[in-house]
């Protein structure tokens, strides 16, 4: 599978497709924080760093079946400012992820944020075309929070938290 994950943090995607056996061919990670960069680089130095997302070109990516990300959630969350999609800076980098996603055209995409406003959670929604399943995350991590998936993949949530060996 050819990977392309925005905002990538320290390769978590990368984590969870080896956990369940998803081959990945190529994983390119568009992220700007130096010391996710180097744990992510540490447990797979193979990954393509591309830098600031607002600088990724389709052309240099090339194919990907798998678009994944999840924007900044200061402006979305409702421990933030809610300024929202509209005013804020750090999470109108949402459209970043659209960009990409109709520049590219994966088969699959995967975009994770925070619980929301409806307001802003009806304009990710347009913009990509399916709404969210919403989950608390505590069924498949220790975090203990609610959490919006936007994806075209089909999947069902598990009845009781779900462990990873």
């Amino acid at each position: 599978m050819r990977v392309l994950s925005l905002f990538d943090g320290m390769s978590c995607a990368r984590i969870a497709l080896d956990r369940v056996g998803i081959a990945v061919t190529s994983y390119k990670a568009s992220e700007l924080d130096k010391y996710a960069i180097k744990v992510s680089h540490e447990n797979y130095p193979d990954i393509e760093q591309l830098g600031d997302v607002c600088d990724v070109k389709a052309k240099d990516v090339g194919e990907v079946d798998l678009l994944i990300g999840g924007s900044p959630c200061q402006d979305l969350s409702f421990a933030g400012k809610g300024k929202g999609l509209k005013e804020g800076t750090r999470s109108s980098l949402f459209f970043e992820f659209v960009r990409l996603k109709n520049e590219l055209n994966p088969k699959y995409f995967i975009l994770e944020n925070v619980r929301m406003k409806q307001e802003n959670q009806d304009i990710i929604s347009k913009y990509l075309g399916v709404k969210p399943k919403q989950f608390n995350s505590s069924l498949v991590s220790a975090q203990n929070r609610n959490r919006l998936f936007w994806t075209n993949i089909d999947f069902d949530l598990p009845d009781e938290r779900y462990y990873l060996s």
